[in-house]
């Protein structure tokens, strides 16, 4: 795959950021991150939404018009005006104890020397422990892969059990067909 306006998604944990930050550096484009335009910067982070519109005008003024970038996160309901412009997009999927175990590691890493809010935390992981179970109304991967099926672009679907490295040279082996 050449570099082009790329959407790396899937669930919480599944190193959506990881491989899209990759990627992104590999092909010297930008790399921007939903999280960044769905959430005002706070501190603590995430605890206040952008409006709807705040977050896709943000989108278009900082990367969107670019030749090429990447786009990590899920914008499931809000951001498809600006996957519409994406050229493809590579969904990630995880089992859903090690995406866990990534996600208590990765929280780990942020809090040292923090303040933390065990409630908080407490309702993330709730909430990422949803994405796969069926009745889940919150984003799942149900929701998801509905989602997915009604894109017009190719879609490169991956499991993240591989190395950083083998999920880029998956993407950069990848053949997307054309749309008619």
């Amino acid at each position: 795959m050449q570099r082009c306006k790329l959407h790396v998604m899937g669930a919480s944990g599944s190193g959506t950021s990881t491989l899209a930050r990759a990627l992104a550096d590999h092909w010297s484009v930008p790399h921007a991150d939903a999280d960044d335009y769905f959430w005002v910067p706070t501190d603590p982070p995430y605890v206040e939404r952008r409006d709807e519109a705040a977050r896709v005008s943000l989108m278009r003024e900082v990367f969107v018009p670019r030749e090429a970038w990447v786009l990590s996160g899920s914008m499931t309901g809000w951001g498809e005006a600006v996957v519409d412009e994406c050229d493809a997009i590579v969904f990630l999927t995880l089992d859903p104890d090690e995406r866990l175990r990534r996600l208590e590691a990765r929280e780990v890493h942020r809090r040292a020397g923090r303040g933390f809010d065990e409630d908080a935390w407490a309702a993330f992981l709730a909430w990422a422990r949803g994405y796969d179970e069926p009745a889940f109304e919150g984003r799942s991967r149900i929701a998801h892969d509905a989602w997915l099926a009604g894109r017009g672009q190719p879609v490169l679907r991956l499991d993240s059990a591989a190395s950083p490295q083998e999920l880029v040279e998956a993407v950069l082996d990848w053949s997307p067909p054309h749309p008619a």
